[in-house]
């Protein structure tokens, strides 16, 4: 059954199932196919760290490199240097917008950063990237040689001073000449050879300088230089599409789920069967017809599916067992518009083509309509049987129908107080009469929770039909209205559900051969022998039963009509 209820669920929802990520997917595809395609050129950047000194790498080295990418992954997007590649490449944006395009990733556990540049021409988009990286690796060698500046400018100016008097002294010792002059050949030679110590010094500690800031100035360098890609990484109009597809089921399974866990509509005999721990009775499928008249199907139509449901309702009410024989049934409904009437005229109609002895009573005082199922009046009728003059006969207010082991009592004029007159004691009297008479006694009543007089009505009756709707009725009020008939000590023999989806309806067969139906004498000169002469033998027994009297000019009123 669990599955069963899937099944149902997935055939109801089918539509929005397949709705829901056709109309998704759809759209996502048009748009995408419509937006402007991006295309992503990445370049992949050595870090070059400056060397710490040890050969050895410990913890402190580890956490120094990875900070240093960190860093560097930062001033790549900084306004300096994107304003100095938008200036290079002559690019007509801003720094703002380049940096939206311009992504920068430390690789974790390396020393590589990865650079990826969006734009919508390929070729601009290895360009960019490739000039980032570029300009940044200038601008950081410049950054980081100011340091040593100082130090190299002084020593080379130092290299110059000592150059030019080393220059001089060579000059004055290559113009002396004579013996007088050995003296200061010695001299100058010893200042000359002191000049070429300090500027091999001043030298060394050039170079020393030159090798430091070669040594500790960390740069990066192009591992791998950004090409111009082939295909635009958006929109991926195939990836976008399936995904909108899949979030548009996804978004209509949740709110088929929401519906229904939101949703008490009873749809199944079974599903209220189960809620009220009944029988489901039957499943009566959509009957067709403009006026009552056509929906009493099972005199009109008795091989349609519909009368075959109403042929099943009437078995199993025939083969339950109930705590006394069943000469009264009560057809109700929690609610109006449930199909009530339709059912109680059906299976009275059924029950007659039985053989059984019916009486079909319209007890809806409020809005009847079983007159409109036989096409006959409702001039007299219920209530004019309970107030009637006691001269007169219960068989005048009754009505003949096609069926001769069928007689209806329609609702009669409209009361002032139906409740008071569904409760009284005329009315346990008249249920009497008619069950000495009749083989089974149908009442079709108001909605339970309508009105209050259903209740009384039920506490009379052997049995109760409760009459719903597929689709219409709520749980809540199929409790409600065993609850008020559990009061009442009515039993509930079972429900019957009308407007049954088709797989649901009838009886599980197409049709079956009835074969004809004997011919029995008139109901009501079974009831009643014929004989006006006896009226009043007909109404003897409510006289006393104590049914009480009635105003004359209700009377008069009655007879004339």
């Amino acid at each position: 059954m669990d599955l069963l209820r899937y099944i149902l669920l997935l055939r109801r929802w089918i539509w929005l199932l397949l709705l829901a990520p056709i109309l998704s997917g759809g759209a996502t595809y048009f748009i995408s196919r419509e937006m402007s395609p991006v295309y992503q050129a990445s370049t992949k950047l050595l870090i070059e760290q400056a060397s710490t000194g040890s050969a050895a790498t410990d913890y402190s080295a580890i956490l120094s490199s990875e900070r240093l990418a960190r860093t560097y992954a930062q001033l790549l997007t900084t306004r300096p240097i994107l304003s100095e590649v938008i200036g290079v490449l002559q690019l007509q944006t801003t720094p703002d917008v380049l940096a939206e395009q311009v992504t920068v990733t430390p690789l974790r556990d390396t020393q590589l950063i990865v650079v990826t540049v969006e734009d919508s021409d390929p070729a601009r988009a290895a360009l960019v990237a490739n000039t980032l990286a570029e300009v940044f690796n200038t601008r950081n060698r410049l950054s980081q040689s100011e340091r040593f500046v100082e130090s190299k400018v002084s020593l080379e100016q130092e290299l110059v001073k000592l150059q030019t008097d080393i220059d001089s002294t060579q000059l004055a010792i290559n113009g002396l000449q004579g013996a007088a002059s050995q003296a200061e050949r010695s001299r100058l030679q010893d200042r000359l050879a002191q000049y070429r110590t300090s500027y091999a010094t001043v030298l060394k500690s050039l170079e020393e300088v030159r090798l430091a800031e070669a040594q500790q100035t960390s740069g990066i360098r192009a591992a791998e230089e950004a090409v111009a890609p082939l295909l635009p990484v958006r929109p991926r109009i195939a990836v976008n599409t399936a995904l909108a597809a899949v979030v548009g089921l996804l978004l209509a399974v949740g709110l088929a789920l929401l519906v229904e866990y939101l949703n008490d509509r009873v749809t199944t005999s079974e599903e209220a069967a189960a809620l009220l721990t009944t029988s489901a009775l039957a499943s009566v499928g959509n009957v067709e017809g403009k006026t009552p008249g056509e929906k009493l199907v099972s005199l009109h139509r008795p091989y349609d599916r519909a009368s075959e449901a109403y042929q099943m309702l009437r078995v199993l009410l025939e083969i339950a067992r109930f705590e006394q024989p069943l000469q009264t049934l009560l057809v109700t409904s929690s609610n109006p518009g449930e199909g009530k009437s339709m059912t109680a005229a059906n299976l009275a109609v059924t029950m007659a083509r039985a053989g059984k002895r019916v009486v079909l009573i319209d007890a809806d005082l409020r809005r009847p309509t079983l007159h409109h199922y036989f096409n006959h009046h409702n001039a007299r009728g219920l209530t004019t049987a309970l107030i009637r003059d006691p001269s007169m006969g219960v068989e005048e207010h009754l009505q003949n129908t096609k069926l001769d082991n069928l007689v209806l009592l329609p609702s009669g004029p409209s009361p002032a107080d139906p409740a008071a007159l569904l409760s009284s004691s005329r009315m346990v009297a008249l249920i009497d009469y008619f069950k000495q008479r009749a083989d089974l006694v149908i009442f079709d009543s108001p909605p339970l929770l309508a009105v209050a007089e259903t209740t009384v009505l039920a506490h009379n009756c052997d049995a109760t039909v409760l009459v719903m709707r597929s689709g219409v009725t709520r749980s809540s009020a199929l409790r409600r209205a065993s609850e008020l008939l559990d009061q009442s000590g009515c039993k509930l023999a079972g429900v019957v559900l009308n407007r049954a989806a088709k797989d649901q309806s009838g009886s599980g067969y197409s049709g079956y051969y009835y074969g004809k139906v004997q011919e029995q004498p008139k109901l009501l000169e079974r009831l009643f022998g014929g004989r006006r002469r006896n009226k009043d033998e007909a109404h003897g027994a409510v006289e006393s039963a104590g049914v009480l009297g009635t105003s004359s000019e209700y009377h008069n009123s009655t007879r004339s009509k």
